[in-house]
């Protein structure tokens, strides 16, 4: 959302109140982190307090803010104990678009504990009143985004549907401007000022400054003005009664040499050459025109111009006269058609004056006319119901209505009981069509009261308008619901259950590594996939309606109270999708999903809410090992906080040069060789937290690799393992290797070969002495990819083992197309190597055919000594596992090894 200066100010105006009731220093960054406003607060103790905290420790708040999907405010303690820093978030879909940076001097702290104490500040408060006031500004600016936020939304779709608006709100200008218009049929007053008070009404909807009616002499050759609009350029106000048309005429001189005398004994103007026609004629700007009409719009400065003749009895006797000096002009076509009527009118009202207002000649006149416009028209005695009149094109449209004696439900239904006149909506459910309809009251040309009635077909405007609303509500991509829709359905049906005292589900849903098959085969391959699980989903009972994509590769769908019954089918169906393969780019890819499950209105009533814990519980699933499905409890929630603090000391320990994260080294083992010497060792990468300890790498590398940090922890790990290596090859082991693991994320880079290259480079570790173990089941899912990259880090010197062999999809001919130097056995197939005979056929198979094709085989998880006696009879060279020894501190591993 963007912030014009205005918007600022009044952040500014406010962040200063809340700064001086809470005696608080604090200014405000956008979503990029560029400074939004000033620091508010006493100036002189701001600036100090600020330097003592340091701009770079509140910025680092804003940072984990902005990279994590769940934590709207942070506070925290610094080394003064009485000084607290704090960052509160604002966001907009999902990002944070305002943050607050801030800072306050405590007046209720312990002063025996330890830390230092900043002195000489007179601006204090208390913890309580800091928080109190980040959670008021963070509440109060949240409503004003997301007003902001409905407003650019309604503003956007406006846009789209400008045209739409636009026509209606002229449509409904233009039946307004009509219907008085015709209300001066039935008029007393004289033709002359009756005609005034139309060019008035002409003006305003046409918005052209220059209207003119003028009337031809009895020979045809001389014109005079007998009413003008009211505003005319470089002319004055028109009361109705006759004035000379000296304004549009030419030479003056000339004029009176040839005209005549009027009926009124008045002298007129010459006949001009743009009353001719006998026909409506309508020029705008552009228009080719004779040289002679060209030159007198020339000598005039007239832009453009709309000519129409009046006749009675077939007889041209008025001319009506528009004109315009805006440059350039051109006339709409909905303007010309309401000139036309407009004519229309004027000359059955000179008709009417013609035959001395007999009341026949009068309806006869009013009845053509108003079978002339383009709306349906309707009036009825305004005491007794009786129908007085219904123009064609109403009788048409409400043919059956109005030979049923039903339309005057109908027409009442549309507006309030007791509304006198105003403009309504009518939507006829029947047919599916949409009118404007605008009601008033006149007088009927017999002098009843009589209820007029005129009705405009909007029905293709409507379903414009309903199709650019439908788009505003759906995704794009899937053609599902999306966010904004959800939270509007989600609203709406809780709302319900509560009500009616029944029962629903929210059901959140995250593509488990869906980043893998936009990284391996390419965002379109990316997005069909999310259309079949979309298609897939619609087409399950009771959720067909109510599927939701909530951006990215989430999605969440509501069970309403009338499939609850069906919740367990429900899921089942759900997991069943994701249980088979998803053919994309000519091979079948595996793609699961991790769902967390909540209920309403047991686990809540708030739409954020709800959704909130839905997408705890699929962080559960996810954490658990993915494609699992999880329930919220009050448990999770706690689990969830204990992440949040998690991820907080993990994103400390990524930017404090990676302390935390230690290298350990588990030894493997040359069983061929005398003494079984140790060739190596396999670099684990273990978190020491300062705030949690030892974390079991099960429950940090999935948080590392959600929170996008796998990658330079992996990278950390890599380049110390090299540098031990360098110093074990230097110090009396040349031939000692290091086997790092390369993570799915980290494999996917774009840039990880020259990664590769440049940590060789960088610790000088002789190439062929590093070993960097992928697992077979993200070799084999994508092996063109695959073949490519590690042939580029084998042309390094580098050497590639395939890890966790014999638990994936492949076959025996993947290890053919995959370039490698070491097979590594799962571990799985050890656990009963003694006793199982298939385990011990399907190492030494693995064992000959490794060493019919030139590459070396390992074998993990020996941990007992009968294990290892049984491979002493196979083409087995390297094990490891913890019969030989346990993962150790590289210190550990050099008394022990390094001799």
């Amino acid at each position: 959302m963007k912030l014009d200066g205005m918007e600022t100010q009044e952040i500014q105006l406010m962040q200063d109140g809340f700064s001086g009731l809470a005696h608080v220093s604090i200014y405000c960054v956008d979503g990029e982190g560029k400074e939004l406003t000033k620091v508010s607060g006493d100036s002189k103790e701001a600036e100090r307090l600020i330097e003592l905290v340091g701009k770079k420790q509140l910025y680092g708040l804003y940072e984990r803010i902005c990279a994590s999907a769940i934590e709207d405010q942070i506070i925290e303690d610094t080394e003064y104990k009485n000084i607290k820093i704090a960052a509160t978030a604002v966001r907009a879909e999902g990002k944070p678009i305002l943050c607050w940076l801030a800072c306050c001097v405590l007046e209720d702290f312990d002063t025996e504990g330890p830390g230092k104490t900043a002195s000489d500040f007179q601006v204090t408060t208390s913890e309580q009143a800091f928080c109190q006031a980040l959670d008021l500004i963070r509440m109060w600016m949240t409503e004003i985004v997301r007003a902001k936020t409905n407003e650019s939304n309604a503003l956007a779709q406006s846009r789209r549907s400008s045209f739409s608006e636009h026509e209606m709100s002229r449509s409904l200008k233009r039946t307004e401007a009509m219907t008085q218009i015709v209300q001066m049929l039935a008029g007393k007053d004289s033709f002359e000022q009756t005609a005034a008070r139309v060019l008035a009404i002409m003006q305003d909807y046409l918005q052209v400054m220059n209207l003119t009616l003028f009337q031809l002499s009895k020979d045809g050759t001389c014109i005079d003005a007998i009413a003008r609009s009211p505003q005319q350029e470089g002319g004055s106000q028109n009361d109705g009664s006759r004035e000379r048309g000296q304004q549009l005429t030419g030479n003056p001189q000339q004029n009176k040499a040839s005209c005549s005398t009027d009926f009124a004994g008045n002298r007129a103007s010459e006949r001009p050459v743009v009353m001719q026609n006998d026909k409506m004629v309508v020029v705008s700007s552009g228009t080719l025109v004779s040289s002679a009409l060209r030159s007198y719009m020339d000598e005039n400065g007239i832009a453009a111009f709309l000519s129409a003749p009046i006749r009675i009895r077939g007889e041209i006797a008025m001319y009506l006269f528009l004109y315009t000096k805006k440059e350039p002009y051109t006339w709409p076509l909905e303007e010309v058609k309401f000139t036309s009527d407009a004519v229309r009118i004027l000359q059955t009202m000179l008709e009417q004056r013609v035959a001395r207002n007999s009341m026949a000649s009068s309806y006869q006149s009013m009845t053509r006319m108003l079978n002339m416009v383009g709306s349906c028209v309707y009036v009825r005695d305004a005491r007794t119901k009786e129908v007085l009149f219904a123009n064609e094109l109403l009788q048409h449209h409400f043919e059956q209505e109005y030979k049923q004696g039903t339309l005057d439900k109908l027409l009442d239904e549309a507006r309030p009981i007791g509304v006198r006149e105003g403009f309504y909506e009518l939507h006829h459910a029947a047919r599916n069509r949409w009118y404007d309809m605008h009601f008033t009251y006149i007088n009927w040309v017999d002098g009843r009261k009589a209820a007029f009635y005129s009705l405009y077909d909007i029905t293709d405007k409507k379903l414009y308008q309903k199709k650019i609303e439908q788009q505003a509500y759906t995704d794009f991509l899937t053609g599902l619901y999306n966010r904004m829709c959800c939270e509007r359905d989600l609203s709406a049906i809780v709302k319900r259950t509560v009500q009616e005292g029944t029962k629903g589900g929210l059901l959140y849903l995250d593509l488990d590594d869906f980043k893998h098959i936009n990284d391996g085969l390419g965002h379109q391959y990316g997005d069909v996939l999310l259309q079949s699980i979309s298609n897939s989903l619609q087409r399950i009972n009771g959720i067909r309606n109510s599927c939701y994509r909530m951006g990215g590769d989430e999605f969440v769908i509501i069970v309403p109270p009338e499939s609850f019954s069906h919740f367990d089918e429900i899921t089942e169906e759900i997991k069943k999708i994701f249980s088979k393969p998803w053919f994309l780019k000519d091979a079948d890819y595996y793609c699961t999903m991790s769902m967390g499950i909540c209920y309403f209105p047991e686990n809540g009533e708030e739409v954020q809410d709800l959704i909130k814990k839905a997408d705890i519980a699929m962080y559960e699933a996810k954490k658990s090992g993915k494609n699992r499905v999880a329930c919220y409890s009050d448990k999770i929630s706690s689990s969830s906080s204990k992440r949040l603090d998690m991820e907080k000391n993990m994103r400390n320990a990524t930017t404090n040069g990676y302390k935390e994260f230690e290298v350990y080294y588990q030894p493997i083992i040359d069983i061929q060789k005398e003494g079984t010497p140790c060739t190596g060792a396999e670099a684990l990468v273990r978190w020491n937290s300062a705030a949690f300890g030892f974390i079991p790498p099960s429950d940090f590398i999935p948080l590392a690799e959600y929170l996008g940090l796998i990658n330079p922890i992996g990278n950390h790990v890599m380049k110390e393992a090299c540098k031990a290596c360098k110093y074990w090859n230097e110090n009396g082991h040349p031939e000692y290797k290091v086997n790092v693991n390369l993570s799915v994320v980290q494999l996917l880079q774009t840039d990880i070969v020259e990664i590769v290259q440049k940590t060789i480079e960088e610790t000088g570790i002789n190439p062929h002495n590093l070993t960097l173990e992928v697992t077979e089941s993200l070799a084999i899912n994508d092996m063109e990819r695959m073949k490519e990259i590690l042939g580029s880090i084998r042309s390094l010197g580098a050497r590639i083992a395939l890890d966790d062999f014999g638990t994936g999809y492949s076959s025996l001919n993947h290890i053919r197309e995959i370039p490698l130097d070491v097979i590594k056995v799962d571990q799985s197939f050890v656990a009963d190597l003694t006793e199982d005979s298939y385990s011990q056929s399907f190492i030494k198979m693995v064992a000959e055919l490794a060493g019919a094709i030139g590459v070396s085989i390992c074998i993990e998880g020996i941990e007992k000594k009968e294990q290892y006696k049984v491979l002493e009879g196979m083409q087995v060279r390297l094990v490891q596992g913890y019969y030989f020894d346990r993962p150790m501190p590289r210190r550990n591993f050099e008394e022990k090894y390094l001799k």
